[in-house]
């Protein structure tokens, strides 16, 4: 067994729940998502020869399963992801507030909010899926935070009053 292989197999035992709960934002479903991570880890295997290694191991499945998950053909593997997820909680009515907050949020604000708190990337693998700096990750991120805190305030002093 190859070492790809064998770190993409170690990948999926150690991260399937992860995939799976993030990619059903972007699906919404937890079952098209088990599918889409299924599709995306079986065509990391058969692609293994073309990860170059120049990145994480993680963000370049990542990449794939984000894919997997939007349903895009093949002529778009090398679109950017930014302009085209839009990720949404699976079940909404557990946090409404949260579910419009999310919502109020800018696609690439929203974007890097799903990789960092739902699939629990870091910065640096956000980073790579998305095709910025880290920089820009931590920034958009506490842009993120304040635009939620403050909704999110809002509302707790409206119903509070």
């Amino acid at each position: 067994m190859g070492a790809e292989l064998a770190a993409i197999e170690a990948l999926y035992r150690t991260s399937y729940d992860r995939y799976r709960n993030a990619l059903a934002t972007v699906t919404g479903s937890y079952e098209s998502a088990r599918d889409a991570v299924q599709q995306a880890f079986a065509q990391a295997i058969s692609e293994r020869a073309s990860f170059r290694g120049d990145g994480s191991l993680a963000a370049w499945v990542w990449k794939i399963a984000l894919r997997q998950a939007l349903g895009l053909r093949i002529e778009f593997a090398d679109a950017n992801l930014n302009g085209v997820l839009d990720p949404k909680l699976v079940e909404p009515a557990y946090d409404p507030a949260l579910v419009t907050a999310l919502r109020d949020l800018p696609p690439r604000r929203r974007l890097i909010v799903f990789l960092r708190y739902f699939a629990d990337l870091s910065y640096g693998e956000i980073a790579e899926v998305v095709g910025v700096s880290e920089g820009t990750v931590a920034a958009t991120l506490a842009q993120a935070r304040a635009a939620l805190r403050t909704v999110l305030t809002e509302g707790v002093t409206t119903h509070g009053n």
